[in-house]
Parts: structure tokens; sequence; C-alpha cells
């Protein structure tokens, strides 16, 4: 014990900086957290949230119950699922295309060009998509100058999870792909120069030598993607939504907000954010589970 004190004073300076997030975690992520009694009472702002009277689960079974339910929960699964396969298939394309450039020059303006849409802002992103896909926009001026009929891109529910998730493949595609390409360099370089002296073409090389080598890093996003299953977002489809697609695009964060915010049911959307978070974290440790066994690689 007195060993470990005299480290600690010894490296004091590294404990003080780690201090910090620990205070900032403790302050605005587990405080916050006593207002989950909140979802299992009949909250009353005048009372607070110690004197409300307890309901037990009567705002989770209202949920459950709503006839929204099933309609919240498929749209979710569906665009997080769809977005979650978008989120680690292209980056893995785009990182091996770019991993095997042999022009420096050119391999270094492929990554700024496919990496700079990363920071644009949500906003930002949904102004061009809808100016884009507008009645009048570029699409639709182009298709009709082809002799096809204008579509209303925002205003078919069957295109919104299409538009969602390959507009964030597009934003994300390139940032993403920057943890492959560091896995990429961690390969030995003589296992393909070992496979291109017996013969094997590029396409051999990527099959049997690139991808056994990032599966790893993919098998552990794709373990850290799965907790956000039922947590697709809020910002990019609440600006995407409108009466016309909002069949596809309501989605359990939408409902949170118009059950919370504009209808002041604080304790019903308090009870959704807290089954929303509950099922997380079980399909987290449920895909860990799975992976550990299949694959051997798992977050513990």
């Amino acid at each position: 014990m007195k060993k470990k004190w005299k480290q600690v004073r010894s490296h004091w300076q590294l404990y003080l900086l780690m201090l910090l997030p620990i205070i900032y975690i403790l302050v605005f992520k587990y405080a916050p957290m006593y207002g989950i009694l909140i979802g299992f009472k009949q909250y009353n702002a005048s009372k607070g949230v110690w004197e409300s009277p307890w309901v037990g689960l009567k705002w989770f079974r209202m949920f459950w119950e709503s006839p929204q339910f099933g309609r919240l929960i498929g749209n979710t699964i569906t665009i997080s699922l769809y977005n979650l396969v978008g989120g680690l298939v292209p980056p893995m394309i785009l990182a091996i295309a770019i991993n095997e450039m042999r022009i420096k020059p050119v391999k270094k303006i492929a990554q700024l060009i496919t990496y700079m849409p990363h920071f644009l802002s949500i906003v930002v992103i949904t102004s061009m998509l809808q100016q884009i896909l507008s009645h009048n926009g570029m699409v639709n001026n182009l298709l009709a100058s082809m002799g096809l009929e204008r579509i209303s891109f925002l205003g078919k529910p069957e295109l919104f999870p299409h538009i969602f998730v390959w507009s964030g493949v597009w934003q994300n595609a390139g940032y993403n792909a920057i943890i492959y390409i560091a896995a990429l360099a961690g390969i030995s370089p003589e296992l393909g120069e070992a496979a291109q002296i017996d013969g094997a073409n590029i396409w051999q090389r990527i099959w049997h030598i690139d991808i056994p080598g990032i599966l790893p890093t993919a098998v552990i996003l794709l373990i850290m993607g799965s907790a956000n299953v039922l947590n697709v977002g809020f910002e990019k489809i609440f600006l995407l939504q409108n009466d016309l697609n909002k069949r596809a695009s309501d989605v359990i964060s939408t409902y949170v907000y118009h059950v919370g915010l504009k209808n002041m049911e604080y304790s019903l959307a308090t009870a959704i954010g807290l089954f929303q978070s509950v099922v997380s974290v079980i399909v987290l440790f449920i895909v860990n589970k799975i992976s550990k066994k299949v694959t051997e690689s798992s977050l513990w």
C-alpha cells in the first residue's frame, strides 16, 4: 500500500490530469441519474422529484401498450441496423482502397477529400439534402432533363432510411476509415511481400491478408455500435422529418422529444428513455458474448 501511494505522489501530475475528466463524468453523467426516479413517479414540478407520488411501472406499461410502440421500435431498429452496416462496410472498403494507393500525394488528397465532410455540422448536411432533393433541386432537375418524372424524395417514407443512412456514409466514411487505415498499418509488410512472391494478385492479398487483419477492429466497432440499436440519434432525423415521411422517420428519440418537451409528459419521457438505455445495455452484453464465442474478439 505504501509503495502504491509513493507511486501516486511521484506521478501526481498524471493523476491530477485524470481527476478532471473523472469529475466531469461524475458531475454531468452520474449526478443527474437521480432524475431516473421521475420514470417511476407521477412527477409534479411543484413537489419536486422526491415528493412526487410513486406509480411503479405505470409509464412503462403505457408506452408498451401504446399504438405507437410497434411502429417506433420497428423504425428505430430498421434504421439503426441499416446505419450500423453502412457505418462498417464502406469505411473498410475505403480504407483498403486508400491503403493500396502507391502515389503518396494522391493518397493524401483522397484522405483529405473523404474525411472533410465529417466536420460539417448536422444542420448544414440536412440543409444540403433538402436543397438537393427538393422538387426543384439538382437531382430532380437532372431527372427532368432526362425526361423522367420528378420525385418527392423527402416525402416518400420508403426512401427515408436510404437517404438517412447513405448521407451519413458520405459524411463519415472517410473519418471512420482512419481506424481501419491504422489497423492496416499494423499488418506486417512481410505477409504481403510473401504472398506476392507466391503469385497472389492484389485481390487475393486483400482477401487473405488485409480483411483478416482489420476484422478484429471491425468486430469491436460492431459491438460498440450494437449498444446504440435503440438510439439512432435525434438531430438529423428531426431535421429531415416531415408529415409525409413521419410514418418511417418517427423513432424513439423523436417521440421522446414530442412527449417530454412538447406535451410536457416528463415521467413518460423519462420512462421511455430508461427503457431505451436498459435494452441497449442488454444488447451490448449479448452481442459481446456472442462475438467472444464466435470470433474470440470482445470488449471484455
